[in-house]
């Protein structure tokens, strides 16, 4: 029996410039996002036929609308297609090499309705395990076309360190190295309120709004640059024009993270759509009073992790 089980990590927006909306109905952004040391965990078992999928969390739904079993059909499309390179199409064709099904174990740490990506990331992970397991037909290039196919910000969950997202989130790029470690291996506390927030929703509110809710493209490419060619800290670089509607209509979020920037003197912020909030930690510094406060307020979901 073949099995692999794969890191899925949440993600945080650290920018996140809505720049306007698309012929095609999507919006174009501009984002700084990075995926974080705290995640879900996917089992993958090859079995002979057929995928199944079960999870730790009962109401993640289980059918074909899960992104898990989604990318999954789409990696068996693409790797029965034959569009891979000679020498992958026949190490794939060896006896054992090709998983024709594959039950799934989901353990569920991320909170759904939160901004942090969780069934995009839980997609990625689909599509590495599975070339993992089947001698890794698919180039890194053709698992990124699949991504973007699945899901708007799925390609960036290909890369294990600090990205920008352009397009509907599919272009992905690497920060320039001086750029990401002033973000790498930072603390952060990641909370969320027991409210989720629908991300089609939160669309629709910035459409109403446009346009003064967009940031016109070439402002958040020059504030990127900036940031950049800078030797500014992460706290900097925090934007996201998608927290004025639900600030508006969420009035919790924008209570608790005042305080926690009064009160504790940190930089915090919405994390993509949200409802999922962030606070950016001191390296020394005691995290414990924080995440009482973070209870209080909320009683649910607090977790800190270190962006990858």
């Amino acid at each position: 029996m073949n099995a692999t089980t794969v890191f899925s990590p949440a993600k945080i927006n650290l920018s996140l410039a809505i720049t306007g909306r698309r012929a095609d109905g999507f919006h174009d952004l501009v984002s700084v996002a990075a995926p974080v040391s705290f995640g879900d965990e996917l089992k993958i078992i090859s079995e002979e036929s057929g995928f199944s999928l079960e999870c730790s969390d009962a109401t993640v739904p289980l059918d074909a609308s899960n992104l898990v079993l989604r990318a999954a059909e789409a990696f068996r499309a693409a790797e029965a297609s034959g569009e891979t390179p000679d020498a992958a199409r026949e190490t794939r064709a060896l006896p054992g090499n090709q998983p024709r099904g594959a039950r799934f174990s989901l353990d569920k740490k991320i909170p759904t309705g939160a901004g942090l990506g969780g069934g995009s990331s839980n997609a990625v992970a689909t599509l590495r395990g599975l070339n993992e397991l089947a001698a890794s037909p698919l180039s890194e290039t053709r698992l990124a076309q699949l991504a973007s196919e699945i899901g708007s910000d799925c390609a960036l969950f290909l890369h294990a360190a600090p990205v920008v997202m352009r397009g509907r989130g599919e272009r992905v790029d690497a920060l320039p190295a001086h750029a990401a470690r002033r973000l790498s291996g930072r603390r952060i506390l990641i909370f969320k309120p027991h409210i989720s927030i629908n991300t089609a929703w939160a669309y629709r509110q910035l459409a109403a709004r446009a346009p003064a809710s967009y940031l016109p493209a070439e402002q958040a490419e020059a504030r990127l640059a900036a940031w950049i060619e800078s030797d500014a800290p992460a706290e900097n670089l925090l934007f996201n024009n998608m927290e004025p509607p639900a600030f508006e209509k969420f009035v919790a979020l924008p209570v608790l993270l005042t305080q926690l920037r009064e009160r504790f003197g940190v930089a915090a912020g919405m994390s993509g759509s949200g409802s999922a909030c962030f606070a950016l930690l001191r390296e020394n510094q005691d995290a414990g009073e924080m995440i009482e406060c973070v209870r209080e307020a909320w009683g649910r979901f607090v977790t800190e992790a270190r962006i990858l």
